[in-house]
């Protein structure tokens, strides 16, 4: 899961849509959302972690932009 692109596609798949305006509150929501269909044993391991790590990248661009 190389980009931001594919995880919301992976998020799509299961009918997720997210979209609140609050691009930080976005990438957390989607962080929730992986979890949970992680933990309900919807997605492979090694697809939650990549989609994790991805997340967790863009979050932290967004935080060093707002710094």
């Amino acid at each position: 899961m190389a980009n931001l692109l594919k995880v919301v596609g992976l998020l799509k798949r299961f009918g997720i849509y997210i979209y609140t305006g609050d691009r930080k509150a976005d990438l957390e929501m989607m962080q929730s959302e992986v979890k949970d269909l992680y933990d309900s044993g919807l997605v492979p391991k090694e697809e939650y972690l990549e989609a994790t790590l991805v997340l967790r990248e863009e979050l932290t661009k967004w935080k060093s932009k707002d710094s």
